[in-house]
C-alpha cells in the first residue's frame, strides 16, 4: 500500500483464507460452553449465480463431489435459490459431525474459486440452535476471510437477536477471525439451516 493510498483512506483488499473455515469446530465447543448452541448439521455456500456452462459445469462437479462421499449418512447435497436470486449449495451431515460439514464448506468453496468463480462466491454459514430452539448462523464471508455470528428471532419477521451476536462475538473472538466492521453482519435471511 502506497502513501497516497493511506491518506485517501484505500485499502487492499483482504484475500480470502478458506482454512478460517476449519476453525469452526473448536468455535463450536466454545459456543456450546457459552451460550448453549450445538451445531444443527447443515451449512451452505451462498453465491451468486452466472449463466453459461462453465459455471454450470462447475456447479455439477461440485455438486458430484460431495454427493460421492461414501460415508454421508444424510440427504445428497440441494441446491436452492432464495427470494433475492442468490444460490445455496446445502450440505446436511450429521450434527456430531461438524468437521465433515466444514470439510463440505471448504470443499464447494476450493472448487468454484479454483474453477474462477471466486468473485461470485459470497458467503458460508453453518447452522447452530440452542435448547430454547433460538437459532443462530456463524458466517464466513468469503471475500473479508471473516466471521460474525447471524441470530434471526424466531417469533418475528426479519428481526435479529443483536444481543446474542454481540454475546456470541466476545465468546469466539479467541476461536475464530470476527468481522470488526458491524456494518458487514448483513443479515442472510432466508438462508438454508437458520
Amino acid at each position: 500500500m502506497g502513501f497516497l493510498d493511506i491518506l485517501l483512506g484505500r485499502t487492499k483488499a483482504v484475500a480470502p483464507d478458506l482454512d478460517q473455515l476449519f476453525g469452526l469446530p473448536s468455535a463450536a465447543l466454545t459456543l456450546q460452553a457459552a451460550a448453549g448452541f450445538t451445531p444443527t448439521g447443515t451449512g451452505a455456500v451462498c453465491f451468486a449465480s452466472v449463466e453459461g456452462g462453465a459455471f454450470a459445469q462447475a456447479h455439477q462437479e461440485v455438486q458430484e463431489l460431495l454427493d460421492a462421499d461414501a460415508e454421508r449418512t444424510g440427504p445428497p447435497v440441494e441446491v436452492s435459490r432464495d427470494e433475492y436470486g442468490y444460490s445455496w449449495l446445502v450440505s446436511r451431515r450429521d450434527p456430531d459431525d461438524l468437521p465433515a460439514l466444514v470439510s463440505d464448506l471448504h470443499a464447494v468453496n476450493s472448487a468454484l474459486e479454483g474453477s474462477g468463480f471466486g468473485p461470485q462466491l459470497l458467503c458460508s454459514v453453518a447452522g447452530f440452535q440452542d435448547t430454547g430452539q433460538r437459532r443462530l448462523g456463524l458466517v464466513y464471508l468469503y471475500k473479508r476471510g471473516t466471521f460474525y455470528p447471524f441470530a434471526p428471532l424466531t417469533d418475528a419477521a426479519q428481526r435479529r437477536d443483536n444481543a446474542l451476536e454481540l454475546q456470541v462475538k466476545a465468546a469466539l473472538a479467541d476461536d475464530l477471525r470476527i468481522e470488526q466492521d458491524l456494518s458487514r453482519w448483513f443479515p442472510i435471511w432466508g438462508a438454508p439451516g437458520l
